[in-house]
């Protein structure tokens, strides 16, 4: 199959569907960091989709203001226009001319702005030991089965200074934000894709 994996520059995925012998390409604005700069278009994803045919997109669009976690921001991200131009170009993917389309986002404004996802999953389900709700709206693909269902892993937990009560967030997302040199460096750690959910992808979705 020929498969288009939107706005990943990990190539998490795009390598898995590359071990299965489908031609895959990632695309995004920003260079890839998965190793393999011959499989990844850095271009405007609808200039990709406009000028070659696609079996399957699978795409990550940018979540910064479209999810639940921040809301505090929201406010200004309507003001600014921000959020209204994410809620377009997240449209404009389910949109594209596609027989087969996948569209992963955290919970989030597009529950309620586009409609509810057809399944929300955790890495948990698929082998890795962490927790994040990850949402996904399907177009002609079935929705994934768990493979390796474990523990939910650390969780970093402190006492809040303003209210005084015990917060917690799982440590995977604790060590992206201690680890992040930017917060453009930050947001790229926080969308990478778990290496069980990338496989489950590439394996049940081309199994149809």
């Amino acid at each position: 199959m020929r498969i288009l994996v939107a706005c990943e520059e990990s190539q998490a995925v795009t390598k898995e569907l590359r071990k299965l012998g489908h031609e895959a390409f990632s695309c995004d604005l920003l260079d890839c960091s998965g190793g393999h700069p011959e499989w990844h278009y850095k271009q405007d994803v609808f200039e990709v989709v406009a000028n070659s045919e696609w079996d399957m997109m699978i795409a990550f669009p940018p979540c910064t203001d479209l999810a639940v976690s921040g809301a505090m921001h929201f406010k200004k991200k309507i003001a600014n226009g921000d959020q209204g131009k994410s809620i377009q170009f997240f449209m404009d993917l389910v949109n594209v001319d596609i027989p087969r389309i996948a569209i992963e986002n955290p919970i989030g404004i597009m529950s309620s702005n586009y409609r509810k996802p057809d399944q929300i999953i955790q890495p948990w389900q698929f082998g890795d030991k962490a927790q994040k709700s990850t949402c996904l709206w399907l177009k002609n693909l079935p929705k994934l089965e768990s493979t390796d269902i474990v523990e939910k892993g650390e969780f970093f937990e402190w006492n809040d200074r303003k209210t005084g009560k015990l917060k917690k967030q799982p440590m995977w997302y604790y060590q992206a934000l201690k680890d992040a040199k930017s917060p453009e460096h930050r947001r790229t750690l926080r969308s990478k894709t778990f290496q069980g959910i990338a496989v489950a992808m590439a394996t049940q979705w081309t199994s149809i």
